[in-house]
């Protein structure tokens, strides 16, 4: 019952602010209700407050006993869907395969694939020593097991 309403109501609160998008949503047995968010330019403080309203203000305590958490989804944590690719074209990112990893700025993002761009090393066609070369890999969301955007400090 309580999590039907709060889909509900997660729903009407999303369609106001369509740049806004659900990345988890969870309710425990002792009604802890946890929802993380991501968006198209980034989550604020405001637009989890509001969220957090839309949904607290039109729940009855008297019938729930619930506690709410909503949240942004953090820098360190790993990308889940295809939308949240083109927020961060100019990013380091780490990203794993089956069967290779990855690292490299990503410069494209479509619903079907992203481009990663890297400098390497490697040795020269003729001769001795090493040369940098500008690498390019195109690989298909579907076949990513793990992205990460490497942050600098």
């Amino acid at each position: 019952m309580l999590k039907a309403q709060v889909e509900e109501l997660l729903g009407k609160a999303l369609k106001e602010n369509e740049t806004l998008f659900l990345i988890d949503f969870s309710i425990t047995p002792d009604n802890t209700i946890k929802i993380v968010l991501d968006g198209d330019e980034g989550v604020n403080l405001k637009d989890c407050m509001a969220l957090s309203r839309a949904i607290e203000h039109n729940l009855d305590r008297e019938e729930h006993d619930f506690s709410l958490e909503v949240t942004s989804s953090g820098a360190a944590e790993p990308i889940v869907m295809a939308r949240q690719y083109p927020k961060n074209i100019g990013r380091k990112l780490v990203v794993k395969t089956a069967s290779e990893n990855f690292e490299g700025d990503l410069t494209e993002a479509t619903e079907e694939t992203i481009t990663l761009e890297w400098k390497a090393r490697e040795p020269k066609p003729v001769g001795k020593g090493k040369i940098t070369v500008q690498k390019r890999k195109k690989i298909a969301i579907s076949e990513i097991e793990e992205a990460k955007v490497k942050l600098k400090f």
